[in-house]
């Protein structure tokens, strides 16, 4: 009988379970902190993984040790064949977590496909109530289909809901008491992320809103109580007494969460990224179209994850200016 593969544990012992895929680097918004401004090159279809190329590399992964993936984008509803790919996804053997990060203004029509191929939790990224703002933002006016999206995801029990919200100074820092409040009614685990440089963003250092901020706004109005921390969550979490979901707050430039990290990320161009913010990568896309057994290309994640550093990409502190020659974000999948 074959040993069983060794788990994916880096040089300081952090052992890998999660994995976030991109099937997509096309989005059908246009968020300013995530698209630049001038448009962007499409990879073309040829570079981006195929379905078929996905499923294959999300296996391995799971054999490998990983117990969660994420699908994300650009917006994974816009990838052709999304709903084929997370039912393949969802009826992996060992898999115990099949999650999607979506903008939610395709999801609606969808989302009881979505929950029937086995996802189980989304995350909703929305920066805004307002609809004039949403335009703003997204460049898009789908604030409306965004909220029936969520209110579907309610009604039809999915266990985990969360709303990423960037929040960004005199953009949309004014909201973060509404978006605390919609916690009383709706079970969804809002998070506050701190505004990160990315490539082509147009980040500026007075844009950034520190979670410290953010946190004293909201204790100024609520009741906060910590929530524990699981292995390998990014956010701190608080409930709020009376409310049926949670804050939290995602803080990678001012408070990093690097020692308890256990993802990796792979790019729709079949890239694997050990860390966000690390530069140096794998291409698992070439070795797989070079005829690589499932054991090489095994043996190249493994390498990626022995390479990876202590903390932020091997970085004392983030670089602003590197990180904004970086991938953009929809290149990255989040």
């Amino acid at each position: 009988m074959n040993a069983a593969p060794s788990p994916l544990v880096d040089r300081i012992g952090r052992r890998h379970t999660y994995l976030r895929i991109s099937v997509t680097d096309r989005c059908n918004l246009r968020c300013r902190y995530c698209v630049p401004p001038e448009g962007v090159d499409l990879a073309p279809r040829s570079h981006i993984l195929t379905l078929e190329e996905i499923e294959r590399l999300a296996r391995l992964f799971v054999s490998l040790g990983m117990t969660k993936l994420r699908v994300t984008g650009g917006e994974p509803m816009v990838r052709r064949g999304i709903l084929s790919l997370l039912r393949e996804l969802g009826a992996i053997p060992g898999l115990e977590e099949l999650a999607m990060t979506t903008n939610g203004s395709l999801l609606s029509g969808s989302i009881d496909a979505v929950a029937a191929a086995g996802v189980t939790s989304i995350n909703f990224s929305l920066d805004t109530f307002r609809r004039s703002r949403y335009l703003g933002i997204t460049g898009r006016d789908e604030l409306d289909a965004v909220l029936d999206a969520l209110d579907r995801a309610f009604s039809i029990g999915f266990r985990k809901v969360k709303i990423n919200c960037v929040v960004m100074r005199d953009i949309n820092d004014d909201e973060v008491l509404d978006f605390a409040a919609f916690t009383r009614q709706y079970p969804v685990a809002v998070r506050f992320i701190e505004y990160m440089p990315f490539g082509g963003n147009t980040w500026t250092a007075d844009r950034l809103v520190p979670y410290t901020e953010t946190l004293t706004v909201l204790r100024d109005t609520f009741v906060l109580q910590p929530l524990p921390q699981r292995d390998g969550e990014t956010a701190r979490s608080f409930a709020i007494p009376g409310h049926a979901g949670t804050v939290g707050f995602i803080a990678p430039m001012t408070n990093h969460f690097c020692a308890r990290c256990n993802r990796l990320r792979l790019t729709s161009d079949g890239i694997l990224k050990n860390c966000l913010f690390r530069h140096g990568s794998v291409n698992l896309k070439e070795l797989m179209r070079d005829g690589a057994t499932d054991s090489e290309i095994g043996d190249a994640i493994r390498g990626a994850v022995s390479e990876k550093r202590a903390h932020r990409g091997g970085n004392a502190a983030i670089d602003p200016v590197l990180l904004a020659s970086s991938r953009p974000m929809f290149r990255v999948g989040g």
